[in-house]
């Protein structure tokens, strides 16, 4: 006998119901949910110190989020959680759980990470009208991307490595 796998699919308020009452996280993606793996000490590391002088520079002007605050892409989803989340926007700050409006999101990339992170993440978040700024960090070389959109709502790519300063436009 052939056992058949067959999808089961979630409306997007059906999602925000359910993943609250979980004990892991989960993203969800056309319909379906995806379990959030831990990350390694180096990730979240990075990503800390990421949060940590963002939130230092943006005192009173911005809030930042660090992995455990979903974002809302669109109305319909998905929902994701970036590793370094800032939203400017007032209407964020009245929520709990979700961000609606971020102006930079910040990946860690790891090996089984990169692909999604550069390809369909990255496509599914450019669907985010407010965001200006992706940044995707290497975590075993000492560099990163920076993908900032341009007034003619193009995304223009800046690498820097160790000993450049990274300049981000959208927070200043």
């Amino acid at each position: 006998m052939i056992a058949s796998f067959q999808r089961q699919y979630m409306s997007p308020e059906a999602y925000l119901a359910w993943e609250p009452l979980q004990e892991d996280r989960y993203e969800y993606i056309d319909g379906e949910v995806f379990a959030m793996t831990g990350g390694t000490k180096p990730h979240n590391r990075i990503a800390f110190n990421l949060a940590s002088v963002l939130d230092g520079h943006l005192t009173g002007r911005c809030e930042v989020y660090i992995s455990d605050v979903k974002v809302q892409v669109t109305a319909r989803g998905p929902y994701h959680y970036p590793d370094v989340v800032v939203s400017c926007d007032p209407r964020d700050q009245n929520t709990n759980q979700l961000i609606c409006h971020p102006c930079l999101i910040a990946e860690v990339l790891s090996p089984s990470t990169e692909a999604i992170d550069r390809g369909e993440k990255f496509r599914r978040y450019r669907q985010a009208e407010s965001l200006r700024e992706y940044l995707l960090i290497q975590a075993d070389q000492k560099g990163l991307d920076c993908f900032r959109k341009n007034e003619a709502g193009l995304w223009v790519l800046q690498g820097y490595e160790a000993e450049d300063e990274l300049v981000i436009e959208t927070l200043g």
